[in-house]
């Protein structure tokens, strides 16, 4: 899969280091990925849900043993995942993502 982009990570654990390690994990993993459909997606991360927005269907990465969350948008047909943003809890809570 091509992952666009690493900047929002970095931007993100620049902000908060303990993201990090993590968050370069999911994104060497999902260099390598060829996933097809949720399904083959939850095979690597059982947690990956996906959220019906008025933009379409994001997919949301826990991240940290579920301190942080990861939102994706997943083209299969075109192997491409666009990171839309990491948030704490109390920033995914708010809900201002799904717009």
């Amino acid at each position: 899969m091509r992952v666009i982009s690493l900047r929002t990570l970095r931007e993100f654990w620049e902000l908060h280091p303990d993201a990090e390690i993590p968050l370069r994990t999911w994104y060497r993993i999902a260099l390598h990925a060829s996933w097809q459909n949720l399904q083959e997606v939850r095979q690597t991360y059982p947690h990956a849900d996906a959220v019906h927005t008025p933009s379409g269907i994001l997919t949301v990465f826990n991240i940290r043993g579920n301190h942080y969350r990861l939102i994706t948008r997943i083209r299969y047909d075109h192997q491409a995942i666009t990171t839309r943003a990491v948030l704490t809890h109390e920033d995914y809570d708010r809900g201002d993502w799904r717009n």
